[in-house]
């Protein structure tokens, strides 16, 4: 049973900083690409930032670009959000999510097969 686990949402200042995790259990965490997807209210969910299975290569949507950065740790089957410099718009629910195999991180959240619960992350202003 594949479970993914997210935590360190919260509620922030714009201008703060959150990190989110995401533990991964019942599959095969070292060989798969993940990534972060957010959901605001009244919109589609979108992709943040995504991570190869090794971590040599990383992926950011254009309006995160400088301010967040994904990595992991196949150690401890567990994939990471740093937040900084965080606005407004950054409010959503996110998810962390899994790519089957090895696959190339993408944008398209319909090629993510497994999902986590989100965690809500609030930015005031």
């Amino acid at each position: 049973q594949v479970q993914l686990v997210e935590s360190g949402g919260g509620l922030v200042q714009a201008g703060g900083s959150l990190r989110l995790s995401c533990v991964v259990s019942g599959l095969t965490f070292s060989v798969s690409t993940m990534a972060w997807l957010r959901q605001a209210p009244g919109k589609e969910r979108e992709f943040v930032a995504g991570i190869s299975w090794s971590g040599g290569s990383t992926t950011y949507a254009d309006s995160v670009k400088g301010r967040f950065t994904i990595s992991r740790d196949n150690a401890k089957n567990t994939v990471y959000l740093q937040m900084n410099s965080l606005k407004p718009e950054d409010t959503a629910v996110y998810y962390c999510a899994t790519l089957p195999g090895s696959l190339a991180v993408t944008p398209d959240r319909w090629h993510y097969d497994y999902w986590g619960q989100g965690t809500q992350v609030t930015v005031s202003s």
